[in-house]
């Protein structure tokens, strides 16, 4: 029962954080993931492939209320979702792939790397140039395979990069955050059925396992963040989000150098 709370206080704490900041969880929620996994002395090998999986497979599941809510105010661009997501799935899949075959103490610090270039891109708060460009069907492929590849090898739904990518071409920030949460459902989706696929009868997986997804986590962090999404949706209209994003990103930083240590 500790254990379930745990990952209920984590769902509720990274939902409050995606409705708050309209940031992901998978930042905070691999690495959290690993430090109680590590307390419950699961094999030190495939810790980061459990809090991987896992992740992908929670943004799976809340990715769902959050696009259909982006869809209600028309704000998704579809068509340029549409057009990413052939290679969104195929880098996803392959993402998880390449992780599989590496142990967490590669892993460990790929993802803190990772979690620290984000920390620095939000305290910097860097402007991108706008370009009126359409990109090509080659763009997109090449573009969507990255962002899915990358993402399902750090177990995040992808707006760190498909944010950026999307203004950089020309969209606002309110569709472009829309746009992204739509294209966090195939990365999500892919990236998950991936680490389950590569995970699938591994002889040294905890119980409750479904490959590299580990259930009573993923339980717990739906039942909660669901519940705290809409109510740090409602925080952000009262509080400085400007200076809660530099908190956030310090909080990177701080779980960055717990992987690293």
């Amino acid at each position: 029962m500790i254990e379930f709370a745990l990952y209920l206080l984590l769902g509720a704490f990274v939902g409050t954080l995606a409705g708050l900041l309209g940031v992901g969880g998978g930042l905070i929620i691999v690495p959290i993931l690993v430090a109680i996994f590590s307390s419950l002395n699961f094999d030190a090998n495939i810790i980061m492939h459990l809090a991987l999986g896992t992740s992908l497979a929670s943004i799976l599941a809340t990715s769902i209320s959050s696009v259909y809510s982006h869809h209600k105010h028309r704000a998704v661009i579809w068509p340029t979702a549409f057009k990413l997501t052939p290679g969104i799935l195929i880098g996803a899949w392959s993402g998880a792939l390449f992780a599989s075959v590496l142990n967490s103490d590669i892993l460990k610090p790929v993802f803190a790397v990772f979690e620290l270039l984000v920390a620095v891109y939000m305290l910097m708060e860097i402007k991108l140039n706008q370009h009126q460009n359409t990109p090509s069907i080659i763009n997109n492929g090449l573009s969507g395979s990255v962002i899915g590849f990358i993402s399902s090898l750090v177990g995040i739904g992808g707006g760190t990069m498909s944010v950026p990518w999307l203004m950089w071409y020309g969209s606002s920030i309110h569709k472009a955050i829309a746009t992204s949460a739509a294209l966090g459902f195939p990365i999500a989706l892919s990236g998950s059925l991936s680490y389950l696929y590569t995970g699938w009868g591994h002889q040294h997986l905890p119980d409750n396992s479904t490959g590299f997804i580990y259930l009573p986590a993923l339980g717990g962090i739906i039942i909660s963040s669901i519940f705290f999404a809409p109510i740090g949706a409602r925080m952000a209209h009262n509080l400085e989000v400007k200076k809660l994003k530099k908190i956030f990103a310090l909080l990177l930083i701080t779980l960055a150098i717990y992987l690293l240590k």
